[in-house]
């Protein structure tokens, strides 16, 4: 078994400030326990709230942050 962050989901989420997000696939980044990628290269966008959530490492890798 290993962990993962959910990065990208088709369920739109709706965000603090009122608006949704919606990406066109699902995508997940495995972490080990220091919440780290366990890869090193990230493809496709990831959401900002990422940042907010402390996964620093995986927004650094990701080519776009929506």
């Amino acid at each position: 078994m290993v962990k993962a962050v959910i990065v990208r989901t088709r369920k739109e989420f709706r965000r603090k400030d009122g608006t949704y997000i919606r990406f066109d696939d699902n995508a997940a980044v495995l972490i080990n326990d220091q919440k780290e990628p366990i890869g090193t290269r990230v493809f496709g966008p990831v959401s900002r709230e990422l940042r907010d959530r402390t996964f620093l490492k995986i927004v650094s890798l990701a080519p776009e942050v929506l």
